[in-house]
């Protein structure tokens, strides 16, 4: 199954044109970091997402949970109408999820660095800090 991420950003651009919406104000609602936002809506970096991202940013938009889902695959996305309205979130859960998806993201960057440094390595430099 093919993934058209630039069709992801273009429907992005056009709906937060469309509600005058600033990329900080949609990772505020959303919980996705402005980082990711401006990734997927410059379609710079193409990389597998967390369905949850799509869903996210759909909800944040006022669009049907799947809505981005589809337009990735290609297919029509759902109807708003007939499904239940999404209810706002909690902004402290929001908040709470943005930080846990920032922590594993650097736990991946720490994780890539101790890789780099090699086994021995990063044992050597815990055991024996610079002074």
């Amino acid at each position: 199954m093919t993934e058209d991420w630039a069709a992801v950003a273009a429907a992005l651009n056009a709906r937060t044109a469309e509600l005058s919406m600033k990329q900080k104000e949609l990772a505020e609602r959303s919980g996705v970091s402005l980082a990711i936002i401006r990734e997927m809506q410059q379609d710079r970096i193409r990389r597998r997402r967390n369905p949850r991202t799509l869903e996210a940013l759909s909800i944040a938009l006022g669009w049907h949970p799947q809505h981005l889902t589809a337009v990735l695959h290609g297919q029509e996305p759902p109807s708003a109408e007939g499904s239940p309205a999404p209810t706002p979130e909690d902004p402290v859960v929001v908040l709470l999820d943005t930080l846990v998806r920032e922590v594993r993201g650097l736990r991946a960057q720490v994780g890539a660095l101790a890789n780099r440094l090699g086994p021995g390595r990063s044992d050597d430099a815990r055991k024996h800090p610079k002074r």
